[in-house]
């Protein structure tokens, strides 16, 4: 069904804790009736779709139409004796999800546990975490187009996929997903190779699936805040990517900056130490600051507008292209 509210404050909606007003705030869990709402729409641009907001920075105090997907349900779809496909209703609790495919010891997105959200929006940023991402996983994505309410499946190479990156990402305000198909394997291969993550399972006998859920989350516990305690929507800015030109120009300069190869002639920069070396870890303006346990974390502390926040994430921006030549890209929808 359809519901729609008038006049509804956002605050509750977005882990920022950003406070916004939605003149219209639609909430649908039935995917054939929201494409039918929104074939009826005269203008569906003014609309937005929020789903976790825990990837969201709302910029303006009050927006025209915002449209929650709320479609529920996991279901297995095919199995064989290798694999699983599951279908999950995008509005599942993304890491309700993970840990029900953990219980069923159904592998590859356990290292993407304890991330904020919502199975609709794992596609929209290829969420990653420890090594992996939700394109690994990912069979079909399927959606509703805006502008004329059509259903469409995206197969997993249509979707684009990127680092923090994807054709939805591309495309904001074109679609609104409304479930996704993951293709799981049975057969338990652990990733673990990531920093930090194995040193958490040494302590921790056998590896498992659901070992590695457990590290993941106690990682994450120690360096990042609680939303419910400390608004931040994790990770603000990517990492960005170097050229070899660039890669020779920083190891000169920095021989001890963290580089990582991604693809021939590309390596990755860790956007953290870089903003660290330009001394904004653990800082504060007001409402505003950076995590004192990571600094590419950006929470507010009580009060802060989105203008402030995006704000402050400019400083960071000129501070960082001003000393190392290289532009933050934010991680998170600013909108």
């Amino acid at each position: 069904m359809i519901n729609i509210r008038h006049e509804v404050p956002l605050l509750p909606f977005n882990t920022f804790g950003i406070s916004a007003i939605a003149s219209f705030f639609v909430v649908s869990d039935n995917a054939d009736e929201l494409a039918d709402y929104v074939r009826a729409l005269s203008d569906p641009s003014v609309s937005f779709v929020l789903g976790g907001g825990s990837n969201i920075l709302l910029t303006s105090d009050r927006y025209d139409l915002v449209i929650r997907p709320a479609m529920k349900g996991i279901n297995l779809i095919e199995e064989t004796d290798d694999h699983v496909l599951v279908r999950a209703g995008a509005g599942e609790v993304w890491d309700d999800f993970v840990s029900w495919c953990v219980e069923q010891n159904y592998s590859g997105v356990e290292n993407l546990s304890h991330i904020p959200g919502t199975v609709g929006a794992c596609p929209i940023q290829n969420i990653g975490a420890y090594g992996a991402e939700a394109r690994e996983t990912i069979e079909t994505v399927e959606a509703i187009e805006q502008n004329t309410g059509k259903t469409v499946t995206f197969s997993n190479r249509q979707c684009g996929f990127g680092y923090r990156d994807s054709i939805f990402k591309k495309n904001r305000g074109k679609y609104i997903i409304t479930a996704v198909r993951f293709k799981l394997s049975k057969r338990f291969e652990p990733n673990i190779k990531y920093a930090g993550l194995e040193t958490e399972l040494s302590q921790i006998a056998p590896v498992t699936p659901k070992s590695v859920r457990q590290a993941v989350i106690s990682v994450r516990n120690r360096k990042l805040p609680d939303p419910a305690k400390l608004g931040n929507c994790g990770s603000f800015f990517k990492n960005p990517t170097v050229d070899a030109e660039k890669l020779k120009e920083i190891s000169n300069l920095y021989p001890k900056a963290p580089l990582y190869p991604v693809s021939q002639g590309i390596w990755k920069i860790s956007a953290a130490w870089m903003i660290q070396q330009c001394g904004w870890k653990d800082v504060r303006e007001g409402n505003v600051g950076t995590y004192m346990q990571q600094p590419l974390v950006m929470v507010n502390y009580g009060g802060a507008t989105g203008k402030e926040i995006l704000g402050f994430a400019r400083k960071i921006i000129d501070s960082v292209f001003n000393r190392f030549g290289i532009a933050l890209e934010p991680e998170v929808y600013c909108v």
